[in-house]
């Protein structure tokens, strides 16, 4: 059998975080598909068991932990069980994010400004720190942070999401000049509006604001989370070899008009 019927993971070590839903749960699915034993980290138990019963059953390797990544000894225990599982550590997805209802900077609280900086940034910092430690053991690895447009382009009555949103960018081109020379890449991607929970809850909130997206987009409509979970999949395989610190938007061109 070839690399390429083995598929684009095949044989790799991958963890994945925000896995109980969306993107993260998208990427479980295609990561697993692509030939990757995949571990599971999320804050929801029951949806993560469910998912690495349903990986199991379709023959792959899955194991999830159960991790908030704003807490970074949680982080260095889920790094750990993936290298326990499978030995080492080739690939991370770090995907877990929060957003809230769209609020005016002036009104927004600092109770909303912490949760969200802890989850988007604090978290990926967490990750970065405990995967790249475990990568360098192994002679390196590939690390996708999902960084959002936000990241990108400036949005109205989103100013934690954005500031967040951009500090994974810069985190991610950081660590990517760091450790290029130890053989490890850090690229992220950057999805356009796509249909998770999150956007789920805005549009129930705002019913107006799934028509704006789709007319602000030029393929007018909302991404499928497992077109994301491709992306991130092709960055972390061989096959993105000789790309690091990208940003790759996932959008349908709403970055480009």
């Amino acid at each position: 059998m070839t690399s390429l019927e083995k598929g684009l993971l095949a044989d790799k070590a991958a963890l994945i975080t925000g896995a109980s839903s969306g993107i993260g749960a998208a990427a479980a699915r295609v990561f697993a598909r692509e030939g990757a034993s995949v571990l599971l980290v999320a804050r929801r138990e029951e949806k993560l068991a469910a998912l690495a019963d349903e990986l199991e059953g379709q023959g792959h390797k899955a194991r999830y932990t159960v991790a908030d990544v704003a807490r970074t000894e949680e982080v260095a225990a889920a790094v750990r069980a993936a290298v326990e599982h499978f030995g080492r550590l080739d690939a991370a997805f770090n995907n877990a994010g929060y957003g809230e209802v769209q609020t005016p900077l002036h009104l927004t609280g600092d109770d909303a400004y912490d949760r969200i900086m802890d989850t988007n940034v604090r978290g990926v910092w967490n990750c970065l720190r405990h995967e790249i430690t475990a990568m360098l053991e192994t002679g390196g690895g590939s690390i996708v942070n999902t960084t959002s447009v936000g990241g990108l382009v400036a949005t109205p009555v989103a100013a934690p999401y954005v500031t967040s949103k951009h500090a994974v960018v810069g985190l991610t081109r950081a660590a990517a000049a760091e450790y290029a020379g130890q053989g490890i890449r850090v690229n992220a991607v950057a999805p356009g509006t796509t249909r998770t929970e999150m956007i789920e809850y805005w549009f129930a909130a705002d019913p107006a604001a799934e028509a704006e997206q789709h007319r602000l987009t030029p393929q007018a409509r909302t991404a499928a989370p497992a077109e994301i979970a491709e992306a991130a999949a092709w960055l972390c395989s061989d096959r993105a070899s000789f790309t690091t610190g990208a940003v790759l938007p996932v959008d349908g061109g709403y970055t480009m008009v």
